[in-house]
């Protein structure tokens, strides 16, 4: 068994290539690295360890502090038995979010793959992160099963509307680039806090973290590689019209990623008021929002994305930061 990833801080190093030729060398080591490092849900996690058996009162499950729910009143004056059932909702709606997306993604990856030419750096690195993402929605499904919960995920509108995500590389690569960004960087920012806030964690949700934390910051790195290598190459209104795209799109994907789940809220009779207090109303819940798009906000203006006009949008959306990379006049 390949044991999990021992630190939470392990991960790619975001280059800036000046070449095509340095860009292709990136692409190659990402792919070397998913040969060298990865790990596979039913090799690698000891699922019927007595220690990672999933028990729903068990006080590991509780919410920590990022999580603002965590901290209100109203959740501590639960008892200890439905503050576990809460927790351990909240991170297999997580989890079945997460694998729904990754669905998409694959999908989208594939059709992308399908058009490339031979000798294509990125087909290669596409297929390992196909792969892996493909062991992703293994293990954060096998996750959910042993849960026992009638966990559904998505929203089921938002669920019919997102089916159109796999075919936007039919259109624009770029644009289901920044799409992969506004899922996998919320995401991917809430498990690195919660991997370093010092708690005790149940350990299958650790192990389940730490695993897709270490390969995700390859998928990341090539989402940013690509964007960076091809957007400033694009014609400008091409630039302008993503440009105007992209807060759009990672506004509304960060809601959707970090947003409490709406069976939860209807499960545990969570009082209307608690949840505008904890999620809508309070500074520190729309600063986590900002802050969970802030490496991606920084790449689109480094790419020049933001501009006066879109910045609004940035601002309208709720996910630009007064200390944001300032935008070219």
């Amino acid at each position: 068994m390949t044991s999990a990833p021992s630190s939470a801080a392990a991960g790619e190093h975001d280059e800036r290539v000046a070449s095509r030729s340095a860009y292709r060398a990136v692409i190659e080591r990402l792919s070397k690295a998913s040969v060298d490092k990865h790990w596979e849900p039913y090799r690698d996690i000891p699922w019927d360890d007595p220690e990672f058996l999933v028990d729903p009162v068990d006080p590991r499950w509780e919410l920590p502090e990022i999580d603002r729910l965590g901290g209100h009143p109203w959740y501590r004056g639960r008892s200890p038995e439905v503050r576990a059932r809460i927790g351990l909702w909240r991170v297999a709606t997580a989890m079945k979010i997460g694998l729904q997306f990754e669905n998409l993604l694959k999908r989208g990856l594939l059709n992308y793959a399908y058009r490339l030419p031979n000798g294509s750096p990125e087909f290669r690195y596409v297929y390992h992160e196909t792969i892996e993402e493909g062991h992703h929605g293994m293990m954060f499904q096998e996750f959910v099963n042993r849960t026992g919960m009638p966990i559904r995920g998505m929203p089921g509108p938002l669920s019919l509307i997102a089916q159109v995500a796999p075919w936007i590389p039919l259109v624009s690569t770029e644009l289901f680039f920044v799409f992969v960004l506004g899922g996998e960087d919320p995401i991917d920012h809430v498990q690195r806090k919660f991997l370093r806030e010092g708690r005790v964690h149940h350990p299958l949700e650790e192990t389940i973290m730490r695993i897709h934390v270490a390969e995700e910051a390859r998928h990341i790195s090539f989402a940013r590689h690509y964007l960076r290598d091809r957007v400033p190459r694009m014609p400008a209104y091409r630039r302008l019209v993503l440009g105007l795209i992209a807060p759009v799109i990672l506004g509304v994907m960060a809601r959707i990623m970090l947003a409490p789940p709406g069976p939860m809220i209807r499960r545990f009779r969570i009082p209307t008021n608690v949840v505008a207090e904890v999620y809508l109303l309070n500074p520190a819940a729309r600063r986590d929002l900002r802050d969970s798009v802030g490496r991606t906000r920084e790449l689109c203006a480094e790419i020049g994305l933001v501009n006066r006009l879109t910045r609004r949008l940035w601002k309208i959306m709720g996910i630009w930061a007064d200390a944001a990379p300032s935008a070219p006049r």
